[in-house]
């Protein structure tokens, strides 16, 4: 076991990675009664398409979130009411590019660990139990189908792209899993649920040793080579659309406004690229900017707009979301913001304040549990150790953020998703 220590954030944790590749993180927080623990898989809604043991799968849109669902199924009963009787708080949830399942207490923490282990290393499924689950799940996506904010980031993303599976609802559709069996979701487990491809954080006042120990009895020994997965062909930085509109039952117009990124190369470079990325978004629209005082000051944004930068599997963007009654009004002010920007330059001064305020908001952020786990894990899988993340800070410049800018809030490389009120009938 491996002690990591990081002076400038006042963090540190322990690690090993064991012999059957599952790398376990202990992040220690003395005095605090909650503990949690996170155990991720490097498998989300995008992995439909792979190849393993020299077969070639092409799996129902859904299928990542369906087995998420059904893991909690153990062959002595429910997972669920095993962590309940301990007093344990279980949760899971599935990404694009991921697949979680924590929980938090306060007591019997080692006890908690063993279930959670136990559940996502022991597959058990019956097609009369994922039939069963089948209603449950439409029901989720009918939800989603129903919500505003859902559908304008859906929408985004698919017109933004052409091949690539994150233009898919992360849950699938009512008539794709439909066709989802149990020997589907056992082929996905065999291919992605191997200790090689899953990383356990465990956050709080907890014996590093023993959790190690745990995790050694538990994860077996499974160490065969992980599956090929296909995105499809590479896709262009153009997008498939430029608008897309749809009505719904709401009182206000919502929008979401994205503009394609070049992707990130590897390692490091990836947190210093979402660094730049969260940088431009704040110096263009951030809530601080020139900007959004004159949008907001004007009526045409409120305070739940948000800008920011996210990357999925090679696919990266910059976005802003909010309601407003003139979508397209705010699409021009950016592109003309960031076209004077790109002009005047970024004033010292201001970018070293959104320097120093991001740098803040992410060690604040090493308060939350539950975003160093995530985060943990989620960089862990891009190889990347997110608790290096102050060394990024000294590497970006403001022609960093002047070059993602100028070659990316460009009218060709913008999408716009929009979601306005139904019409009435007379």
């Amino acid at each position: 076991m491996t002690e990591r220590v990081f002076p400038r954030i006042g963090e540190r944790y322990f690690e090993e990675t064991l012999p059957n590749g599952l790398t376990v993180r202990i992040v220690p927080k003395k005095g605090f009664a909650k503990k949690r623990a996170f155990l991720a898989v490097n498998f989300g809604s995008v992995d439909t398409a792979f190849s393993f043991e020299g077969k070639t799968y092409r799996m129902p849109d859904g299928i990542a979130h369906y087995l998420e669902h059904k893991m909690f199924d153990l062959p002595e009963g429910d997972a669920m009411e095993r962590f309940a009787q301990l007093g344990a708080y279980p949760n899971a949830f599935t990404s694009y590019d991921m697949t979680a399942y924590y929980f938090t207490c306060t007591e019997q923490f080692e006890e908690n660990l063993r279930i959670l282990l136990e559940m996502v290393l022991t597959p058990y499924f019956t097609e009369e139990s994922v039939e069963k689950e089948r209603g449950i799940i439409a029901q989720e996506i009918r939800m989603y189908e129903d919500n505003a904010q859902s559908n304008v980031s859906e929408a985004l993303y698919d017109i933004l792209l052409r091949h690539h599976p994150m233009r898919l609802p992360i849950a699938g559709t009512v008539e794709g899993i439909q066709a989802i069996t149990a020997r589907m979701l056992y082929d996905c487990y065999d291919a992605f649920y191997r200790p090689c491809n899953m990383m356990l954080c465990v956050v709080g006042e907890v014996d590093e040793r023993n959790v190690i120990e745990i995790a050694k009895e538990l994860s077996g020994d499974d160490c065969r080579p992980l599956p090929i997965r296909d995105y499809g062909p590479a896709e262009s930085l153009l997008p498939r659309q430029a608008l897309t509109e749809k009505q719904m039952e709401i009182s206000m117009p919502t929008f979401s406004l994205g503009f394609r990124c070049a992707p990130s190369l590897s390692g490091m470079e990836i947190l210093k690229r979402e660094l730049v990325g969260d940088l431009a978004a704040e110096i263009l629209a951030g809530e601080s900017s020139p900007l959004y005082q004159r949008l907001y000051e004007a009526g045409t944004i409120d305070g739940d707009f948000t800008v920011g930068y996210e990357s999925v599997k090679d696919i990266c963007l910059l976005s802003m979301n909010g309601d407003s009654e003139d979508p397209l009004g705010i699409r021009d002010a950016i592109l003309e913001e960031a076209e004077r920007i790109c002009r005047e330059g970024i004033d010292e001064g201001f970018f070293r304040r959104l320097l120093r305020s991001c740098l803040g908001r992410r060690t604040r952020g090493l308060d939350s549990f539950e975003g160093i786990c995530y985060r943990s894990c989620a960089y862990y899988f891009d190889r990347v150790d997110f608790f290096r993340f102050p060394e990024t800070f000294d590497a970006v410049s403001k022609e960093d953020v002047l070059e993602l800018l100028r070659e990316s809030i460009v009218p060709e490389r913008a999408a716009l998703s929009i979601v306005r009120q139904k019409m009435k009938t007379p």
